[in-house]
């Protein structure tokens, strides 16, 4: 059963507050996914162990200058079928609540699961993507 969209209304709003757009759809993940580019996925949760230092993190992380082309999110246990539909995309990876993906041409290329995020501080978790974002994000020079 769902959680109450009240509850998680500021958790939603703390990601797309700082430009992720939120895929509630399987549908919308589908075409989210077939955008081509690198795209950051960020498959929020309420736990706040975990979720609670990487929604900060990840606001954090795109503020640097080198970023993905996309900013996704998709919220377990609130809607559960595009969760599990983004899931699908995570090839190799078992569930994890939360976690953050890095897509490119819907391919992942980079996954940091829950026990990877949790006791982290919301500087390491940015840390660790904006590292990523250098590494993977750069647009090509012709």
């Amino acid at each position: 059963m769902p959680y109450d969209p009240m509850i998680v209304k500021p958790m939603r709003e703390e990601l797309t507050a700082v430009g992720f757009e939120e895929l509630r759809t399987p549908e919308e993940v589908d075409a989210a996914v077939k955008r081509t580019g690198t795209s950051l996925v960020v498959l929020n949760s309420v736990c706040g162990c975990a979720a609670g230092g990487a929604r900060p993190g990840v606001a954090m992380a795109v503020k640097h200058e080198v970023k993905p082309d996309h900013l996704f999110t998709v919220f377990a246990g609130q809607d559960l079928d595009a969760t599990q539909r983004m899931r699908e995309y995570f090839v190799g990876q078992p569930p994890s609540s939360p976690s953050i993906a890095l897509l490119r041409d819907g391919q992942l290329i980079g996954f940091m699961p829950r026990h990877a995020i949790e006791g982290n501080m919301p500087e390491s978790i940015a840390n660790a993507l904006t590292s990523a974002f250098d590494k993977v994000c750069v647009k090509e020079v012709a």
